[in-house]
């Protein structure tokens, strides 16, 4: 039974070694102006320092540009891949074809993970963008644990599946912020908003507080709760899913490492004895548990939702 790569979105470079420390095997890292709802804002140096030090450490870096490209940018898109190609970067995450065709012209040799976040919920999609030039699809969060076991079974490509972390509800391009703002009189740089982590919608009906955040790309709505199936990754594993992601979004550096270390014990012993990983699971939930903010619960998403036709 192989491990699944345990890949991580750091939210500084300084966090990088102790991420490898802790058990991390890849990590997502870029800037807004390419990628979207990334856990820290890397710069060229950034990403090139990033780089660095984890091929030292025998691990990955995979580079956000999964961002949606309107013309004015897509001239940029073949330099910044040039770069990335320079650097040895070991993968683009892309979900805009522009990307695609840049990429078959600025460096055709390179690894392309296919995520648009919502629409990788069947193996005949991901199969088709393999063909296309993908070697990786990052599934849709919104289908159950049947699904996923499915398409890994027929999929011709790696599959990712996100396993902790909040999840994107809703994204415009519109600065909705700003023009709320705006129209109750009260002007607010874009900067000032992103680097708010305090910023919610409030549902009463449903007793839900939604986080919200703007920046380059628009306006983005994050899920009330937090995924988190520590207890649960057997089937996936035995399944011979190849990669589990822990989405850092608007977490701290030291959350993220800590559950990062949680993560790679649980998925240590999966694999290697999983009679123990199963008397432990609980005990591994409860730690993650202590750690997690007060205002972010935790459930395991739609892994055990039924499929509705």
């Amino acid at each position: 039974m192989k491990k699944p790569e345990l890949l991580v979105t750091p939210a500084r470079v300084e966090d990088i070694e102790q991420l490898v420390s802790a058990g991390a095997d890849a990590f997502v890292v870029g800037e807004q102006r390419f990628g979207l709802r990334l856990a820290g804002e890397f710069t060229r140096e950034d990403v090139q320092k990033t780089v660095g030090i984890a091929h030292e450490q025998g691990k990955k870096v995979y580079v956000a540009m999964n961002a949606l490209f309107h013309n004015d940018k897509v001239p940029e898109l073949e330099g910044y891949i040039s770069f990335l190609k320079e650097i040895n970067a070991d993968a683009i995450i892309f979900g805009d074809p522009a990307v695609l065709m840049a990429a078959r012209s600025a460096a055709p040799d390179m690894k392309l993970h296919w995520n648009t976040e919502t629409t990788a919920t069947n193996w005949y999609t991901c199969n088709y963008w393999g063909r296309k030039g993908a070697k990786r699809a990052v599934l849709a969060r919104e289908i159950n644990m049947d699904a996923i076991i499915e398409i890994k079974e027929n999929a011709e490509v790696e599959i990712e599946v996100q396993v902790h972390g909040m999840t994107a509800m809703f994204q415009s391009k519109r600065s909705l912020l700003g023009n709320y703002y705006e129209y109750q009189g009260k002007a607010l740089e874009v900067e000032n908003r992103k680097q708010e982590r305090n910023m919610f919608l409030h549902d009463k009906e449903r007793e839900n507080k939604y986080p919200i955040f703007e920046d380059e790309n628009g306006t983005h709505i994050m899920s009330p709760n937090d995924i988190c199936i520590i207890d649960e990754l057997q089937e996936m594993i035995e399944a011979g899913v190849d990669s589990f992601k822990i989405d850092g979004v608007l977490k701290s550096p030291e959350y993220i490492i800590e559950v990062t270390k949680l993560y790679r014990k649980a998925i240590d012993l999966c694999v290697e004895d999983p009679d123990q990983y199963d008397e432990i699971k609980e005990d591994l939930l409860a730690e993650i548990e202590e750690i997690q903010p007060a205002n972010r619960k935790l459930d395991t998403g739609f892994f055990f939702k039924e499929t509705v036709y």
